[in-house]
């Protein structure tokens, strides 16, 4: 399916992007801004979100912010004081991207070590779960306001040796259909993207013999993630999709 948006849809928007410093979390970051969104920047490495910021700043998108937050180390009060930091300079949020995950260790189930599982759950699951209970009050005060997790071919289907990284991703689904139907009746969106086999860091170390010219860039698969932040998803809710379905 194509997926297209006006080139404002997003205009006068502030949209939070977790894990914005490289990768699928960049480019989105950057493509929301182009289509006029004020994208507030969260990460863990202050100098990769600082790349970030300059290169939407030099393109003369809206100007973004910053948020330097390590998922793994924070704690439920780091992310109330983070969204009271969002509510006092913008008043309100129109989105999370809910992008920033790790991939633990890909073994056998019984060599998973407990410290893997406890980072893995902590940043991909716990972290969301608490960053989306501290930013619901500002979310509830748009008008239209979009939640989108990320998933993975694995969080669909359990695959041998993907452990606690497939675990993470059937958790996320399933935090993302609750909160749909608990919202259901709210003007906000929640949905799930799968973005598929990308060329990203975290791909290159799941598959560290794999070509990585055959995979698809970030830039490839944005079009979808533009289109569930936009107007033009108001219809679509509590539903995973595919960034690459087969072809």
């Amino acid at each position: 399916m194509e997926y297209s948006v006006s080139a404002k849809a997003l205009e006068g928007k502030v949209i939070l992007v977790t894990g914005a410093g490289d990768g699928i979390g960049k480019q989105a970051a950057l493509s929301y801004a182009q289509h006029g969104a004020t994208v507030i920047l969260l990460g863990r490495t202050v100098k990769k979100l600082e790349q970030t910021y300059d290169e939407i700043e030099a393109a003369g998108y809206p100007q973004p912010a910053i948020i330097p937050l390590d998922m793994k180390g924070a704690s439920k009060q780091n992310y109330i004081d983070m969204a009271e930091t969002i509510g006092e300079q913008f008043g309100r949020l129109d989105g999370v991207l809910h992008n920033a995950s790790i991939l633990g260790v890909i073994s056998p189930f019984d060599q998973i070590g407990e410290d893997t599982f406890d980072d893995v759950m902590q940043v991909n699951v716990k972290a969301q779960f608490l960053m989306t209970q501290a930013i619901l009050p500002l979310l509830n005060k748009s008008d239209d306001a979009r939640i989108v997790f990320t998933s993975s071919t694995v969080g669909h289907s359990g695959r041998a040796y993907w452990g606690a990284y497939a675990m993470s991703k059937f958790a996320t689904e399933g935090m993302m259909q609750i909160l749909a139907d608990e919202l259901s009746d709210t003007t906000i969106r929640v949905n799930a993207i799968n973005p598929g086999a990308t060329r990203t860091g975290m791909r290159a170390k799941a598959y560290p013999a794999e070509d990585t010219n055959l995979l698809k860039t970030p830039e490839e698969i944005i079009p979808l993630y533009l289109y569930l932040m936009a107007p033009e998803s108001k219809e679509v809710n509590g539903q995973c999709i595919d960034a690459q379905p087969k072809r």
